[in-house]
């Protein structure tokens, strides 16, 4: 008899991003804005792009390869909590938000314990808890999709929640909780961890709770580089939390998880304040304009039924056609999300936005 794998990964579905050459990619919530192409900025940010360019090769170039990284990433660290204005030593640096998710899932809980989710919401959440054996129970949102505090508070006494974990504003909804309902269920829920990711704060209001990391010792906040700051590409993400909690995940981390060349590049466009305050107003202003152009195009549309307002760098709606549309924008080299009856679509620089209401002029 042959090797057997284990129960709990025989019937997992990986993950699969959309994969391919499309001339517009508007379904991974990605930043438009390229470093190695300082002219994919904004005109009034090219000098600085370039700038920011010299200076991570020139970081990256005196790195020792031969050498470990630092297990501490503490250069990174620093950087991370000027830019964010915590304490350093509250932070903790992963391989991108995933590494964070799983470490969380299957070091800081236990086989069978309740992790509680806000759906819809992020789907790796599910993904990560169903690896790891919890007893995953979902709290789902009703038809505005927004999160109503006290009743998520009653649901997770109810399922006796060891864990509850949600993105804030929503991928993929891109509604936002504001924060004083944040701070009832942290009060609420002291026994509970609660974890709130944090990805796409910077594209709305700032209802951040970063700040209340050392105020609340059952709260754990997610911070990406992936989205406003445009790093998906080195794999570099943040937890914020008080001592006990940062303690615990030092501990359980790989000691050279974040390699030396994310370390340096990240340390260097963290302190760029600059560049990044302006791509991130940039963007805020793309979605922005591809929202309203949306809503003018399908306002009227017996097949559209809603559009989301929203507080990330995309757009979220519902519409009985998502396939065929999905289908038709694919055939002229555009790629968005597709969800069930939703479609999620990425705020792109001004060329793809405006490819994308042609497109869809046709499409729909």
């Amino acid at each position: 008899m042959g090797y057997t794998l284990c129960q709990k990964v025989r019937g997992l579905t990986p993950y699969e991003p959309i994969t391919g050459s499309y001339p517009v990619r508007l379904d991974a919530n990605e930043s438009p804005f390229d470093l190695a192409r300082p002219e994919s900025f904004p005109a009034p940010l090219q000098k600085e792009a370039a700038a920011a360019l010299e200076k991570v090769t020139a970081a990256v170039s005196a790195i020792p390869f031969n050498r470990y990284p630092d297990p501490y990433c503490a250069e990174l660290r620093q950087a991370f909590a000027k830019r964010f204005g915590v304490d350093p030593a509250l932070v903790t640096a992963f391989n991108g938000s995933d590494e964070s998710l799983a470490i969380l899932c299957g070091c800081l809980m236990e086989k069978g314990q309740t992790l509680v989710l806000a759906e819809p919401d992020f789907s790796m959440y599910r993904f990560y808890g169903d690896l790891y054996e919890l007893a995953v129970r979902g709290w789902q949102k009703g038809e505005d999709l927004t999160v109503d505090a006290d009743s998520l508070i009653a649901f997770c006494k109810k399922e006796g929640g060891h864990a509850l974990l949600f993105s804030n504003p929503c991928n993929p909804t891109g509604q936002l909780l504001h924060r004083d309902g944040i701070i009832r269920i942290l009060t609420a829920l002291p026994e509970t961890l609660v974890i709130v990711d944090e990805a796409y704060m910077e594209f709305s209001e700032d209802q951040s709770v970063m700040d209340l990391a050392e105020t609340f010792d059952n709260l754990i906040v997610l911070k990406t580089c992936s989205k406003a700051l445009g790093l998906a590409g080195i794999r570099l993400g943040f937890a914020v939390a008080g001592p006990i909690l940062t303690t615990a995940l030092t501990a359980v981390k790989s000691p050279y998880n974040v390699n030396a060349m994310t370390q340096r590049a990240g340390a260097v466009l963290l302190a760029e304040k600059t560049l990044c305050d302006g791509a991130q107003k940039a963007i805020r202003q793309s979605r922005d304009r591809l929202y309203e152009s949306l809503k003018n195009l399908l306002a009227g549309k017996e097949d559209i039924q809603k559009i989301y307002p929203t507080g990330a760098n995309f757009v979220f709606l519902k519409t009985e056609k998502a396939e065929k549309i999905f289908e038709n924008l694919k055939k002229e080299g555009i790629i968005i999300r597709k969800m069930g009856g939703y479609l999620r679509i990425t705020a792109g620089n001004d060329t793809e936005n405006n490819a994308l209401i042609k497109a869809l002029e046709r499409a729909v």
